[in-house]
């Protein structure tokens, strides 16, 4: 049971000092790196020439070119459309549509909390949301959306296309994990090619090769998918002869346990980037992006979904359609428990407040949460949590409620 106990302590310890680095970002990584070598005389730290945009151009394509360095930054042009623009047309609104712009990341995405922001206003969380949907109407296009399917639907918003079409493409970026069920309309090769020109990173244009520097390289050579870590980023770790002695025992442990970590985030992002190649590969041959969800990759890979989620972090990936973030690759989706309690949550307020002479059926409760959530659950879903709850299905509540004498008018 000791050795157990021991064995135990000792992986939660090196898992604990590589999960920091997992989730760090590539300057992110370099410091904590530094940081960590500060105060371990055994480890020395040397950098590599990093490979950048510029210097991978003839190995993926011409379209690199494409990326240029602007006279004004992207949160500036920001900023002065906010002040503008017709959209923020009050002082408050625009006191907000500043702090939204603050949360919003490099690669154009807004990562903030709403509900933080209506605190620090003092106003409510829906109001937050009303604002930040204004800037849909922004440039570049895209721009404050929470994931990819935001991304494209305000992208939408942009293009002058007659109420059918539009409701179409709409229908499909909003049920993207399922697009091959819409192959045989009419209307679907035109839907595509219309969803193909969005932008996957809003502020592709924006970005130069000195802001962001991909780790994992993907190149299509005649169809052929070649997928490379970018290693010349990754700093080298020399450790340092130790004296015999206790203490630099001690920190002959800490900086071979530094290198098996920087091997495991290698490790780890490869199996990632091979799985979204698979599961992505119509994407990287031109095709439309299929969100996948974090749960199915950390299944397949056997990592906790929360080990996905960090190292997909700050994380970008370069092909010869850009540069992608990899949460880009992902629906945006709460922590699977965090989920359930929130929809168990939704459930108990739905029967609660619903007509007690015509209670709603499971099929009628789960397109209200889908509705509201913007998500894809199915009518069983609903009754599983229904009947967790211990709450009765809509024809034994109709007959509860006759019993019990409820005012039904």
């Amino acid at each position: 049971m000791k050795l157990k106990t021991r064995l135990a302590n000792k992986l939660s310890t090196k898992l604990i000092g590589f999960l920091p680095i997992l989730k760090a970002g590539i300057d992110e990584l370099n410091d904590l790196l530094k940081e960590i070598s500060f105060e371990n005389p055994l480890i020395e730290i040397r950098n590599k020439k990093f490979v950048t945009f510029t210097n991978l151009k003839n190995a993926i394509t011409d379209e690199i070119e494409a990326l240029s360095i602007f006279k004004k930054s992207f949160y500036e042009e920001l900023l002065e459309q906010i002040d503008n623009s017709r959209y923020f047309p009050t002082q408050k609104s625009r006191f907000i549509a500043h702090l939204i712009a603050e949360e919003i990341t490099p690669d154009g995405y807004f990562e903030g909390d709403e509900k933080e922001i209506a605190q620090i206003v003092g106003c409510k969380e829906e109001d937050i949301k009303k604002i930040r949907k204004r800037f849909a109407y922004l440039s570049p296009s895209g721009v404050g959306a929470k994931d990819i399917k935001e991304a494209f639907l305000f992208q939408l918003e942009n293009l002058n296309l007659d109420d059918e079409m539009y409701s179409f493409v709409k229908t499909i970026i909003l049920d993207l994990e399922n697009i091959e069920k819409y192959l045989n309309d009419k209307r679907f090769s035109k839907a595509i090619e219309i969803i193909k020109k969005f932008k996957i990173t809003p502020t592709i244009d924006y970005i130069t090769s000195q802001e962001i520097i991909p780790e994992i390289i993907i190149i299509n050579r005649d169809n052929e998918i070649e997928i490379k870590l970018n290693e010349e980023f990754y700093p080298e770790i020399f450790i340092k002869e130790a004296y015999n002695d206790d203490f630099s025992k001690e920190k002959l442990k800490e900086a071979r346990s530094l290198v098996d970590a920087l091997e495991m985030r290698k490790a780890t992002l490869k199996k990632i980037s091979l799985m979204i190649v698979e599961l992505q590969y119509e994407f990287f041959l031109g095709g439309v992006i299929k969100p996948l969800r974090i749960k199915d990759i950390a299944d397949e890979l056997d990592f906790a979904p929360s080990t996905i989620s960090r190292a997909i972090a700050n994380k970008y990936l370069l092909c010869d359609r850009g540069i992608i973030p990899l949460k880009s690759f992902f629906s945006t989706a709460l922590d699977e428990e965090i989920s359930a309690n929130q929809i168990k949550e939704e459930i108990k307020n739905i029967i609660k407040n619903e007509d007690k002479s015509k209670p709603l059926s499971d099929e009628k409760i789960c397109k209200i949460v889908n509705q509201k959530y913007n998500l894809k659950l199915v009518r069983r879903t609903i009754t599983k949590y229904r009947e967790s709850l211990k709450i009765p299905s809509s024809r034994e509540r109709k007959k509860l409620y006759k019993l019990r004498g409820t005012n039904t008018s």
